[in-house]
């Protein structure tokens, strides 16, 4: 990735995207007041240069997929290798190496009981490189998903009144689903979520009208969504790590309200295991997430234990790998 500053208005543009990632840059520009073409402009600008995605994304939860948080311990020069590999499968949507490059963690996407038991009972367990293994289901995401991350708002509220979509209303009548007529739509999202109609029609053999439709219902119906994919160290967050909690099952709804009020909390989740909250958080330097650790978490009387796990490197994120 190029070296690149991002500067207020860079800022408001990765706002509005993560509000709407297909917005028009017209109306971004409106909002913004400034013109469509110096809209269009920063956003080739960060995109060329590596620093901004915006992408499709298919909402596994809500199509009872079964999402699984999973941590790996390795040897100590297995790490990257690993992680890489890790990144390279099609069912990963992130991966991160931790804690002096001998833990790994990722995000995993099943489908189905089978593909979930190739991957943890047969591929990982045969890796001989792991030394241990413990897998987390994902229960519900609070923070991070469709809900986006504090950390990105620079927008007023009249601003983001403007360019947020209509909010998701799935149909009462049929559960949202995923056909297998959508998965080249959105193969193709998942690349690229701003590709014109036209680029679409190609992709799936479609008109453009048909891709138009289909994609306006699977906004609506909420099984896809846009994310905006960005570094924090961009926004200049340079001490990122992963906490796993234990929280007061009772405490659990009030510890997620609080942690998504947090603009240091880039996703967080409930899961199974002794350590039944998941979250990543971003801050700026390591004084600023020892401030964190002791001011923010520390308030939070149900948080019973906390293990925290320094980022090294981000393999893969957003679904994407990253050079």
């Amino acid at each position: 990735m190029e070296s690149v500053t991002l500067d207020p208005l860079d800022r408001a543009l990765v706002h509005a995207l993560q509000l709407d990632g297909r917005a028009p840059f017209a109306r971004i520009g409106e909002v913004l007041g400034v013109s469509e073409n110096t809209v269009a402009r920063r956003y080739r600008r960060l995109r060329s240069a590596g620093a901004l995605r915006v992408v499709g994304v298919v909402d596994g939860l809500l199509l009872d997929h079964v999402s699984w948080a999973i941590r790996l311990r390795c040897a100590p020069d297995a790490g990257l290798p690993l992680a890489a590999a890790l990144a390279r499968r099609p069912d990963t949507a992130w991966v991160s190496l931790l804690s002096g490059g001998t833990e790994i963690a990722c995000g995993t996407l099943a489908r189905t009981a089978a593909e979930r038991d190739a991957f943890l009972l047969e591929k990982l367990p045969r890796t001989r490189q792991v030394t241990s293994v413990s897998a987390h289901r994902t229960l519900h995401m609070f923070t991070g998903g469709p809900t986006g991350w504090a950390g990105l708002r620079v927008l007023s509220d009249e601003q983001v009144a403007r360019l947020r979509p209509e909010p998701v209303v799935p149909p009462a009548s049929a559960a949202p689903t995923l056909v297998e007529e959508d998965h080249a739509l959105v193969e193709a999202l998942s690349l690229d979520a701003r590709l014109p109609h036209a680029d679409l029609a190609l992709a799936t053999g479609w008109s453009e009208s048909s891709v138009r439709r289909r994609l306006a219902h699977l906004r609506q119906t909420g099984v896809l969504y846009f994310d905006v994919d960005i570094s924090p160290g961009l926004l200049g967050y340079q001490a990122e790590a992963f906490l796993w909690m234990s929280v007061k099952p009772a405490k659990l709804a009030a510890v997620e309200a609080a942690l998504a009020d947090h603009p240091e909390v880039t996703v967080a989740a409930a899961t199974t295991g002794p350590a039944n909250l998941f979250a990543g958080v971003a801050c700026r330097d390591s004084r600023d997430l020892y401030r964190y650790l002791t001011d923010r978490i520390g308030k939070l009387k149900a948080v019973r234990h906390v293990e925290t796990a320094p980022l090294i490197r981000t393999v893969k994120r957003a679904g994407a790998l990253l050079r």
